[in-house]
């Protein structure tokens, strides 16, 4: 996770601009300015590959809470850190400093030094608005009308987040932290912008008068390593009252349950059917690419060589793993890959790939539907043209 690897890969997923993460961390910073090229104050280039980055940052609160800043310069952001730096024993150690602010002190101090802030992975069960409070005003109080966004974390999407009255006025995110630069990391989870130029107050204002975001897309939750209710230990899932009956331990080997954001979310919700504001953009579900590829090949390692070479000869050819996800032509898919590739890439375009859901810690997994895998065994009924 350096920043040449990192513009390298966000050009094969396709990702214009790419968070920098960590701003706050000294060492980190100077990387930017010096590895970097300033477009305009706010906007940096990666010089090789073009790729553009904007300042970002996430911190943890007093409660172990996560928050997402956005900083419009270098200054604003040099700013937050001399005043979180008094408030914090480990920002020049770690790149997602814990400080010894509450979530309204994080906001207002944010917001004064020009920042977009709002919470990270809202969702998920670990250092998370709901999993620490039950609403998003009880977590931010007086500073709840300040925030700019809400970000869904992977195992939730807008369908889900819109069944809760409280967000109706809250812009939505989908993106997510990388965890490492390849394209089944980074970028798993990304937005689209429609902008008169592609520089970093632009987007920033864009979120912040809650206008041209025009897409959120993301991975479909089901493929979230939260969205069930689970045992972290061996993964067994549960029904949220039968994990209450169990005292949240794993009835078979005892480990801890994690409820999942599914039932979370239910519990939390005022609709029963998500009711979105005008604003909202249409959320798309994605996986990573070489995930497909893996399924198609039958392979179960989706970095294998095999894979790999799929991959590449698919990036050379339509030069990004989005336009080979959501745009590319499935004949051209078939002439560069192969007609299984093109195949399961249809399949997953209209939704009709089984999913085996995650939970617990582990992420959901893609499955070719029983009845295609039946049509190719010998004597199946029906043949693999009836699904493309």
């Amino acid at each position: 996770m350096i920043l040449d690897i990192i513009a390298q890969q966000a050009s094969f997923k396709g990702l214009t601009f790419v968070g920098t993460g960590d701003f706050l961390h000294p060492s980190w910073m100077k990387q930017v300015q010096a590895k970097l090229e300033i477009v305009e104050e706010g906007t940096f280039e990666h010089p090789r590959f073009g790729t553009r980055f904007i300042l970002t940052v996430e911190v943890e609160d007093d409660r172990r809470v996560h928050h997402l800043i956005i900083s419009p310069s270098i200054s604003s952001a040099e700013g937050l850190y001399e005043e979180f730096s008094k408030h914090s024993k480990d920002i020049n150690l770690d790149g997602r400093p814990s400080l010894n602010l509450s979530a309204p002190e994080i906001v207002e101090i944010s917001r004064d030094h020009d920042c977009l802030v709002g919470p990270s992975h809202a969702f998920t069960p670990w250092t998370s608005i709901y999993k620490e409070f039950d609403s998003i005003s009880s977590c931010y109080e007086d500073q709840v009308d300040k925030l700019a966004f809400l970000e869904l974390g992977l195992s939730a999407d807008t369908l889900m987040a819109d069944r809760l009255m409280e967000l109706e006025s809250v812009p939505f995110l989908s993106n997510s932290d990388a965890h490492s630069p390849w394209p089944n990391k980074l970028g798993r989870e990304f937005n689209r912008f429609e902008l008169s130029r592609p520089v970093s107050s632009e987007m920033i204002e864009s979120i912040r008068e809650k206008k041209g975001i025009s897409l959120n897309v993301g991975l479909d939750p089901k493929l979230g390593k939260y969205h069930m209710t689970a045992c972290s230990k061996c993964y067994s899932q549960f029904l949220a009252k039968d994990a209450e009956k169990y005292g949240w331990r794993c009835k078979s080997c005892g480990g801890v349950v994690k409820k999942g954001v599914l039932d979370r979310v239910s519990e939390l919700a005022d609709f029963e059917s998500p009711l979105h504001p005008d604003f909202r953009p249409d959320y798309l579900r994605i996986a990573p690419l070489s995930e497909v590829i893996a399924l198609a090949l039958g392979c179960s390692n989706p970095r294998s060589r095999k894979v790999r070479r799929t991959w590449n000869r698919l990036i050379e050819h339509f030069k990004d793993e989005i336009t080979v996800l959501v745009d590319a032509d499935l004949a051209e898919i078939e002439e560069t890959s192969g007609p299984q590739v093109a195949l399961i890439i249809g399949l997953f375009r209209k939704r009709q790939l089984d999913i085996d859901p995650g939970g617990g810690g582990r992420y959901g997994r893609l499955k070719i539907p029983e009845e295609l895998i039946k049509a190719q065994r010998p004597g199946g009924q029906r043949t693999i043209a009836e699904f493309s």
